[in-house]
């Protein structure tokens, strides 16, 4: 979590039955809901979510050098004509994502991953041919044929949602799956869009099959992984390899290049955005910690933290916003945005010391059972950092005694050695040519438990002497 935080909550958009329209890259009709110009403003709306929610990188060389390539890449789509937006999600997990009216999405964990523009560029090719081939409108017009907003299981996943701010339709595109024949066109263009703006599409095959080697690591984050959204089999390597011809492997790789470029980037989580240690989230940046249960899980993201009991009929999340209002009125103000909510009355719970307010609810669904709402109100400096708690009607008392216990934990960190926790960066390096790979891991003091992934990202097998001069990804 992010001391900038600001939650955007999709409003329902207009969506119009437009009958058929021709697919910019098979030329043939096909069912959409959703004009160009609504296409754009859903575009521009879930930006705004996706960066509220997730965060960026903000590293200006490093956005411009991806925007350079994506750019580049651009005028050999199929749809040359939007606007287009590339960025970097601050996240560890490794995925890229593409979403309505032009908007591209790779993550910290991808670029830590590839090792080459050229692979970079067959990512982004691929990302353009979701986009060009109208994958996102297609599974959106579908979403909309059976049920505009977020399909959930449950009352308390619905409310979650509206809390948390990812009820938008657009948000969700992020964890649908694509098809298999979706998947296989988009690496089809991703090919052919690469190969025309000048980069060695070889390196697709390379990207996949070191997913291959090394799983989807994304379980228990708010975001999902690659292999998740973007589903991967042998047959699609297998028709990548088809696509390459012998003049693919003289175009341009671009790797010192590339390397050179990521130089510094955070590595795996940021403990400045938050952390848990010995039952407690710390969070260095914003200077508070909190007591979390032992056996309950925890997501981490920029706009809020969210934690959910083991048995799944409860939740808290905590928000935090730049504010000076009363804390009784700004309650009153968050819970009017929230259906169904009736006041059942003011509580105290002793936070000895911060200014805190707190209030309860029932909320009433017609689509499940009713459910208890609890927020507490905590002024800390500048900031109110507000706690929803979450659990069914009919047996919250003992979830309620657990809200109220993090609640109270909550107080001011102070001790240096959280406050000043520092997160792993990337670091090249130069081969001697002497020594093996996993000898400059060992020379560099890097985790010992992070070679295995290491290899991979390299590319190199743990025996391999690199060649002298060769640049060596390494984590500390």
């Amino acid at each position: 979590m992010k001391t900038k935080i600001v939650v955007f909550f999709l409003a329902g958009l207009p969506f119009i039955f437009l009958g058929c329209a021709v697919n910019p890259v098979t030329g043939e009709k096909e069912l959409s809901l959703i004009s160009t110009s609504q296409e754009k403003a859903i575009g521009q709306q879930t930006d705004l979510e996706i960066k509220a929610h997730y965060g960026l990188v903000e590293d200006p060389q490093l956005i411009s050098y991806l925007d350079g390539i994506g750019q580049a890449i651009v005028p050999h789509t199929h749809r040359p004509d939007l606007e287009y937006h590339f960025a970097i999600l601050d996240s560890p997990v490794i995925n890229a994502f593409a979403v309505p009216g032009g908007y591209v999405y790779v993550t910290r964990g991808i670029l830590a991953l590839i090792s080459n523009e050229a692979e970079l560029a067959t990512i982004l090719g691929h990302e353009l041919g979701h986009i060009s081939a109208r994958h996102s409108l297609k599974r959106m017009s579908q979403m909309i044929l059976v049920q505009t907003g977020l399909a959930v299981v449950s009352a308390i996943d619905k409310r979650l949602a509206d809390i948390a701010g990812l009820a938008g339709v657009g948000l969700q595109l992020l964890f649908l799956k694509y098809s298999r024949d979706d998947e296989y066109q988009a690496d089809s263009l991703g090919v052919a869009y690469a190969r025309r703006a000048g980069w060695s599409p070889v390196f697709m095959i390379d990207f996949f099959l070191s997913l291959e080697k090394l799983g989807d690591l994304s379980g228990g984050r708010p975001l999902p992984g690659f292999l998740s959204t973007h589903p991967l089999t042998k047959d699609r390597i297998e028709r990548v390899k088809a696509m390459i011809t012998e003049e693919d492997a003289k175009l341009k790789v671009n790797q010192n290049l590339y390397l050179q470029r990521i130089q510094g980037l955070v590595f795996g989580d940021d403990p400045r955005q938050g952390f848990i240690e010995k039952g407690r989230f710390f969070h260095p940046q914003l200077r508070f910690v909190f007591s979390i249960p032992e056996d309950w899980q925890v997501q981490n993201t920029a706009s809020q933290v969210r934690l959910s009991s083991k048995d799944g009929q409860a939740a808290l999340v905590l928000m935090v916003e730049k504010s000076s209002e009363n804390l009784a009125s700004y309650a009153s103000r968050k819970i009017s945005t929230f259906k169904g909510t009736k006041l059942l009355g003011e509580d105290q719970v002793e936070t000895p010391n911060f200014p805190s307010y707190h209030t309860y609810y029932l909320v009433e669904s017609n689509e499940g059972e009713a459910l208890y709402l609890r927020l507490s109100l905590i002024r800390y400096g500048e900031y109110i950092f507000s706690f929803y708690g979450l659990a069914p009607w009919r047996n919250y008392p003992a979830y309620d005694e657990r809200f109220k216990r993090m609640i109270q934990s909550f107080d001011e960190l102070k001790d240096q050695a959280y406050l000043n926790r520092q997160p792993l960066r990337i670091h090249i390096v130069r081969a001697s040519g002497k020594e093996k790979l996993q000898e400059i891991f060992q020379k560099e003091n890097v985790p010992r438990n992070l070679w295995p992934q290491l290899n991979i990202m390299n590319k190199l097998e743990p025996e391999v002497i690199p060649s002298s001069g060769t640049l060596i990804k390494i984590v500390r």
